[in-house]
């Protein structure tokens, strides 16, 4: 009922223990091999489920017994890792049970993914090794393609800059009973420690929250630590614990607005791809995914479908690796002949027609695009030249035109995205269509996390910015995550924000609620 990703079978326990040294070891797993005891506790990074299908999900744990040491305190050898899977949190009787291999190749992270289990339900997890047991995750399989559901509740979250904020966000959405968790990127940042940042709450230079604890990242090293670093905080690891992650990626997992083999620093592309190798190696290592986002040529994190019966098809997309250079050297709020590049890609065109003849050829009653960047083409100027982010879809008009037009015949298209450090809520159209034309679908961007660290709610040029695009109907900043019902009559959109992320306690609020009603004419109203 598992198998262990990358080891390619299910591993005989026999094997294992002959080949570690252990067999007569009472305890199995008191020791590791060669005799060498475990130094502390091993399950200090927690534990994580993703990858959803019918039949299982992946789950996930990395072995970290001194955790920001070199090395993590583990010999440069595998180690066994038994994992058990139950339908209770007792764990009286399991569904699956089995042992994989950490591997130090990849950090001792493991990576197993369950098959066989029933589809709709949720299951519980955990492991074993040198004697002690890990926290207990919660994850549930997709429903069976054909199941007819009430509904589907769906976290949106992301952006989680450490230095910026306490992940007090992970909190709260621990306790929401989520089916699924679609983190759309930007797990780690890339720089290196920083005593202050702007604050728009202030309009002031403020203390970071927190800092890095070493220089910007290159090597591969420098990821894991980053990573490491990331994932000690209980928060983060609550929210992992809570349910199956559909994880993205975005830039700063790398670098800042990185797309393709090509940073913002000018760095040759050969040199960079090392460091895009390296991040992405890293990138696998920490998340709960599939075997087939192990990096290959230099590239992770594939195109997925996750299919919730005949009520949601969600699409997550990847928008960073086949795309071609920003327009306009890249300068936010800028405008140039460049945005109207006929030859400009954004998806890719094997992504595109993936993800066309899906949504075209068996639409279920609700499809959404799960991705990175906005979609929605906002004029962001404060004066009377136009400005857009160039690092969005506004910045592609050629791509993103052609993929609203070819999306035209399916039904209840939502667009759900981040990216931004602020919640939106709008209406997509064509490029210079009329603001009283048909919509394309309904575009809800998810707030960061912590990144922004604790903003005003309103900021100053919020008036500005809805009078000048008519199609947006919410813009608010401040910090937290979204939780998405979806239901055979209506999609919902809870808009959820926390008090503070610069100190611990953050309260939740609801700030906005949305609601798409199925069929007809795309249309946001106020819950």
């Amino acid at each position: 009922m598992g198998s262990a990703d990358l080891a390619g079978l299910a591993i005989d326990r026999r094997a294992v223990l002959g080949g570690l040294g252990l067999i007569g070891a009472a305890p199995a797993f008191a020791q590791l091999g060669g005799g060498t005891p475990l130094v502390d506790y091993p399950f200090q990074l927690g534990v994580a489920a993703g990858d959803p299908d019918a039949s299982g999900f992946v789950i996930w744990t990395r072995l970290a017994p001194r955790p920001l040491e070199p090395g993590s305190g583990l010999p440069r050898r595998p180690v066994a890792v038994r994992y058990e899977v139950s339908e209770t949190a007792s764990f009286a009787k399991l569904a699956a049970e089995g042992e994989a291999l950490a591997r130090p190749e990849l950090g001792h992270s493991v990576h197993v993914t369950l098959t066989g289990l029933q589809s709709g339900r949720p299951y519980f997890y955990r492991f074993i090794a040198g004697g002690e047991r890990s926290g207990t995750g919660r994850a549930k399989t997709l429903p069976a393609t054909g199941a007819a559901l009430d509904k589907v509740r769906l976290g949106v979250a992301g952006c989680q800059d450490y230095q910026a904020g306490l992940y007090t966000a992970w909190r709260h959405l621990s306790r929401e009973d989520a089916d699924a968790i679609f983190f759309y990127g930007d797990y780690i940042y890339e720089y290196g420690p920083r005593a202050s940042l702007f604050s728009w709450e202030s309009g002031e230079t403020v203390p970071s929250v927190r800092q890095h604890n070493n220089a910007e990242v290159f090597s591969l090293d420098d990821y894991r630590r980053r990573y490491t670093q990331t994932r000690l905080d209980l928060d983060l690891q609550a929210g992992h614990a809570a349910a199956a992650w559909l994880c993205s990626l975005d830039d700063h997992e790398v670098d800042n607005n990185w797309v393709g083999d090509i940073d913002q620093e000018g760095t040759p592309p050969e040199l960079f791809q090392l460091r895009r190798n390296m991040a992405m190696q890293a990138w696998y290592e920490f998340m709960p995914v599939r075997a087939d986002a192990l990096p290959r040529g230099g590239f992770s994190g594939p195109w997925r479908q996750y299919r919730f019966g005949q009520l949601l098809d969600a699409r997550m997309l990847n928008t960073r690796n086949h795309r071609s250079d920003q327009p306009c050297n890249d300068r936010f709020g800028s405008w140039c002949d460049g945005v109207k590049d006929p030859k400009a890609e954004v998806l890719g065109r094997a992504q595109e027609d993936w993800l066309v003849k899906g949504l075209t050829d068996r639409p279920a009653t609700w499809n959404a695009l799960l991705q990175q960047i906005m979609v929605m083409d906002l004029d962001r100027a404060r004066g009377e030249q136009k400005s857009i982010n160039t690092d969005s879809w506004a910045g592609y008009l050629a791509p993103r035109d052609r993929l609203l037009q070819r999306l035209q015949r399916t039904p209840n298209l939502i667009v759900l995205t981040g990216d931004e450090h602020q919640h939106y809520a709008g209406e997509v159209r064509a490029s210079g269509a009329a603001p009283e034309s048909r919509p394309s679908a309904i575009e809800f961007v998810t707030s960061s996390i912590s990144s922004g660290s604790d903003g005003p709610g309103v900021r100053r040029e919020h008036a500005a910015i809805l009078q000048r695009n008519p199609g947006l109907k919410y813009v608010r900043d401040e910090r937290g995550y979204t939780m998405m019902t979806v239901a055979p009559e209506a999609w919902t959109a809870e808009m959820k924000t926390v008090s503070t992320v610069r100190a611990p306690g953050g309260t939740l609020a609801t700030a906005a609620t949305f609601r798409v009603p199925a069929g007809g004419t795309p249309r946001l109203e106020i819950a």
